[in-house]
């Protein structure tokens, strides 16, 4: 058995002529391998109980000779992939499942039943280019370049990858390959297999964003430290996955995805402050700050968008100002072009980013200031924990929002960056405890929170009309504040509601 260790980034086309002289830069010694000519295909039953396992299944031709891999379930953090693999020659190009050791597979896995009903769901061929890379501490890297294609039911999707592996060393060694790729070269970190990218074409489902930033899969008796790593790693998967879609898909909501993630992560740090010292992140929340601020038009943008979406009330409303058309359409102009997004996720910058995550998760960084009172912290059970803080949180938002005070939208929108960390706690623990009781509590503060978005959408129209003297834009004016007092008095009713219903953490 190996087990795989690489950091994957996908390449533009001007990017491969450059791979040669930048890896030379970095080894002490680059030995240069013939180009190979890789076909693939990859095996499942009809009812995908090999992907159920997160197990794949390859046969690989090349020069007349063929192999069969299997690949066992393992971890993605940021670009950095790690799975075990096993690999055993073959005689033809239909894979022998049975051939490999019964020690592998899963306990309960029907391996007789699965080899009986295997056929190929899809196929990669590619040509590969391969480096064998020794660097002055004596590691050793493999770098491959992958150019090709993965073909699935009559469609076609191109692979440009490059991908490296640590052989032998230290994984420090294959960061700072990885940092030099992205400080001097046109990649971005890659979160997706061939594997996955193969069975998203084969069954028509293509990668789609999200439509909320959904709960961090926590394990009930997870420690703080372990729910201190799986929030973070689904936080960057969460970013990596919508930056993906973005390239397929541009769209305003889609950013915004983005920068939810980005908050996920600036508020694990916050949440785990215990374990987590200020002084030890405070690179990586400088870059997060950063990053939010470089997408920080896109709340703006997606409210320009509303405005003038024929779906909308605005849409007639605005139209009959034409003062206020033109505000509005000079505004859009203004605006990040999809090439300059495209921009910010090929810059060294951003890429940096995720691999500064990516190591400080694997290498465990936040440990290295640690004293006995940090230890003994992060093996408490994060649940205990879950239920202070959703306490605490609770008690604070009563003193925030008393029941018996009336609201007005600026109560409400003061109230919004409180509101929203309080949601995001839940998004981070929430997975703790049980999913009815959760959402029941947490429906009028979503309620809430969506309310309080309206609001700061009509708002801002509000300040576009300000300062104008023109009686349409007055009228515009009056209508946006009836519409404000019919939100509230919605909003005033999800809040009454919030009281009424038992915290979860307490059942």
């Amino acid at each position: 058995m190996d087990t795989e260790i690489e950091l994957k980034f996908l390449v533009s086309d001007a990017v491969v002529p450059l791979i040669p002289a930048l890896i030379t830069q970095f080894a002490k010694t680059v030995t240069n391998k013939p180009s190979r000519n890789l076909q693939n295909a990859y095996y499942d039953t009809p009812s995908r109980e090999l992907r159920a396992l997160d197990i794949g299944l390859r046969t690989r031709c090349c020069d007349g000779e063929c192999e069969q891999t299997i690949k066992l379930a393992g971890e993605v953090v940021g670009g950095l992939h790690q799975r075990p693999e096993y690999n055993l020659p073959l005689s033809g190009n239909r894979p022998d499942l049975l051939a490999f050791d019964a020690a592998i597979w899963p306990h309960g896995m029907q391996v007789s039943g699965i080899a009986e009903n295997l056929y190929p769901i899809f196929s990669t061929n590619f040509i590969r280019r391969t480096w064998l890379l020794e660097t002055e501490n004596g590691a050793k890297i493999e770098v491959v370049l992958d150019k090709g294609e993965v073909a699935a039911s009559g469609q076609v999707e191109p692979i440009s990858e490059l991908e490296i592996e640590l052989i032998e060393g230290s994984r420090n060694e294959l960061f700072a390959l990885a940092d030099k790729l992205v400080s001097e070269s046109h990649v971005r970190l890659g979160l997706y297999s061939k594997a996955a990218r193969g069975y998203r074409l084969a069954d028509d489902k293509p990668l789609k964003a999200s439509k909320s930033i959904g709960f961090v899969p926590l394990k009930r008796g997870a420690t703080q430290e372990q729910a201190l790593v799986e929030s973070i790693n689904y936080a960057i998967r969460f970013v990596q996955k919508h930056e993906a879609c973005y390239f397929i898909k541009p769209s305003l909501k889609t950013l915004k995805r983005v920068t939810d993630g980005i908050r996920l992560i600036r508020h694990t740090f916050w949440l785990f402050d215990d374990i987590v010292s200020k002084d030890d992140t405070d690179s990586l929340r400088t870059e997060l700050k950063w990053l939010l601020s470089e997408l920080a038009w896109v709340e703006n943008a997606i409210q320009l968008k509303t405005y003038t979406s024929k779906r909308h009330a605005y849409y007639k409303k605005i139209n009959s100002a034409p003062e206020l058309t033109q505000v509005i359409n000079d505004l859009k102009e203004l605006q990040p072009s999809i090439e300059d997004i495209e921009t910010l996720f090929h810059s060294t910058r951003y890429n940096r980013l995720l691999l500064q995550l990516t190591t400080w998760l694997i290498e465990k960084q936040w440990r290295k200031s640690w004293g006995q009172a940090e230890f003994q912290a992060a093996e408490k059970p994060v649940a205990d924990i879950a239920k202070r803080l959703f306490a605490k949180d609770w008690h604070d938002m009563h003193e925030l929002i008393p029941e018996q005070q009336v609201f007005t939208d600026k109560d409400y929108l003061a109230l919004r960056t409180r509101l929203e960390n309080s949601l995001l706690s839940g998004n981070c623990l929430g997975a703790l405890f049980d999913k009815e009781d959760r959402n029941e509590f947490r429906m009028p503060w979503v309620d809430i929170s969506h309310g309080i978005y309206e609001l700061s959408t009509l708002e801002y129209l509000k300040q576009l009309c300000a300062g104008q003297d023109d009686l349409e834009l007055t009228k515009i004016q009056s209508w946006l504040d009836q519409k404000s007092e019919f939100l509230v008095s919605a909003m005033e009713q999800s809040r009454h509601a919030s009281f009424n219903t038992d915290p979860y953490w307490f059942k």
